[in-house]
C-alpha cells in the first residue's frame, strides 16, 4: 500500500467513526428484531419523584407548580427535593410549599449523586422517578411512566426529554438537533432490548435495583444502567415527555461537556467490571453509542491530519487552499451567532469539550459539583 492510500484509508476510517452513532449504528439497529414487552401484572401503584437543586430560585416556580399538578392527579405520589447548599433562596421557596414537598437540605456542596442518595434513601415508593430543578414534566407523564411496569421483567423506564428555545442560538440548534437523534437512537434501543443508560432529565426503577456508588460518579448512568446489570430491562417511554430550556450560549455548553465527559469517562472506568459481564448486544450498543462517541475528537484530529498530509503529497496548493477554507470556515462560524457555520463550529466545540473532558477524567480529575447554566 502507497502512503496516499493509506492516508486516504486513515480519513476514510476516521470519517467513519466520527459518523457511526449518528448513522451506520442507527442503521444496524433497525435492522435488528424487535423485543416487545409483555405487560402481565399489575403497575405498581406507588411511586417516589426525586430531584436534587442548586442555586434554581428563578426556575423554582415554575417547576413547583408543575409538581402541585402533578401532585394533584396523583395524591400519593411522594416527591422529594435535595437542596445542594444553594445561596438564592432556593431550598426556602421548596420549603414554604408545605407538605407538596419533602425538603432535604445537603451541609454544603456535596453534588447530586450525594443528593440523590440521601433522597432514595428516605423515598418510600416501590418506583423512583428521577429528574431534574429545571425540568417540567407534561401531566400524563407520571400514569404513563407507571404503566410500563405492569411487565415484570421491566426495571426501568426513561421518557423522553423535549428541549425549548431551539431557535434562540446556533448553540441551542445544535444542541435541539443532537438530542433529537439520540432520543431517535434510544427508541431503537428500547425496541430491540434495552436502553444503554438514562439522562437526569426523566427515568425511573425500580425501588429494589437502586444500587450503591461513590459520589463522584454520574448518578444517572450509575443507577440507570444497575437495571441492565441485574437482568432486567431498560426501556423507553415516548409519550412519557419532559420539557427542559436549551443552553444558548457557547461557553455554558461548553463547561456542561466537558462536566459531564469527565464524569461518563469516571463512570465508565467505576462500572467496568459489570460491563464486560452484559450480553453481546448490549456491550455493542454501548459501544457505539458511548465510547466512540467520547473519542469522536480524536477521530477528527486525526482525520484531519491525514487529509492535511493527503492534501500536501498532492498539490501543495491545494494543501494551502484548503487550510485556508477551513480556517475561514471557522472564522466565520465563531463570528457568526446562526447559520451553517456557526452550526459547524458548534459541533466542534462540542467535540472538543468531550475530549477535554474524558482526559481530564484519564488523568484522575472528575467533578462532584455542577453550577445551573446562566444562559438556559
Amino acid at each position: 500500500m502507497t502512503i496516499d492510500l493509506f492516508l486516504a484509508a486513515i480519513v476514510l476510517l476516521c470519517l467513519v467513526a466520527v459518523a457511526w452513532p449518528f448513522l451506520f449504528y442507527p442503521l444496524i439497529l433497525r435492522l435488528l428484531p424487535s423485543r416487545p414487552e409483555h405487560p402481565v401484572s399489575t403497575a405498581p401503584s406507588s411511586a417516589s419523584l426525586l430531584f436534587c437543586a442548586y442555586n434554581e430560585a428563578a426556575a423554582m416556580p415554575e417547576k413547583l407548580a408543575n409538581l402541585a399538578t402533578l401532585k394533584r392527579l396523583h395524591p400519593s405520589l411522594e416527591i422529594l427535593a435535595f437542596d445542594d447548599g444553594s445561596t438564592d433562596g432556593t431550598g426556602d421557596l421548596i420549603a414554604a410549599q408545605g407538605d407538596l414537598v419533602t425538603l432535604v437540605r445537603g451541609p454544603g456542596r456535596s453534588g447530586k449523586a450525594h443528593g440523590m442518595k440521601q433522597l432514595a434513601a428516605r423515598a418510600a415508593g416501590d418506583v423512583l422517578i428521577f429528574t431534574d430543578a429545571n425540568v417540567l414534566l407534561d401531566e400524563e407523564a407520571i400514569g404513563r411512566l407507571l404503566a410500563r411496569y405492569a411487565d415484570p421483567d421491566v426495571g426501568g423506564v426513561l421518557g423522553s426529554l423535549h428541549y425549548v428555545g431551539a431557535d434562540e442560538s446556533a448553540t441551542a440548534s445544535i444542541g435541539s438537533l443532537y438530542w433529537r437523534i439520540e432520543e431517535r437512537l434510544k427508541d431503537e434501543e428500547s425496541r430491540t432490548g434495552n436502553v444503554l443508560g438514562a439522562d437526569g432529565s426523566i427515568f425511573s426503577i425500580r425501588k429494589p435495583l437502586y444500587p450503591t456508588f461513590p459520589d463522584g460518579v454520574l448518578d444517572d448512568l450509575t443507577v440507570s444502567m444497575a437495571v441492565i446489570f441485574a437482568g432486567k430491562r431498560l426501556v423507553k417511554a415516548r409519550d412519557v415527555i419532559a420539557r427542559e430550556r436549551l443552553v444558548t450560549a457557547r461557553q455554558d455548553e461548553y463547561r456542561r461537556k466537558v462536566r459531564i465527559a469527565a464524569r461518563s469517562w469516571h463512570t465508565h472506568g467505576h462500572l467496568r467490571p459489570q460491563l464486560r459481564r452484559m450480553a453481546a448486544i448490549d456491550r455493542f450498543k454501548y459501544a457505539s453509542r458511548k465510547i466512540v462517541r467520547w473519542f469522536g475528537g480524536v477521530f477528527i484530529l486525526i482525520g484531519a491530519a491525514a487529509a492535511g498530509a493527503l492534501a500536501m503529497r498532492l498539490s501543495p496548493v491545494l494543501y494551502m487552499s484548503g487550510a485556508i477554507a477551513v480556517g475561514l470556515v471557522i472564522w466565520i462560524g465563531v463570528r457568526a451567532k446562526s447559520g451553517p457555520f456557526a452550526a459547524l463550529v458548534d459541533v466542534l466545540i462540542a467535540y472538543a469539550a468531550t475530549l477535554q473532558g474524558v482526559a481530564r477524567a484519564m488523568t484522575g480529575r472528575t467533578v462532584t459539583v455542577w453550577n445551573p447554566a446562566k444562559s438556559r
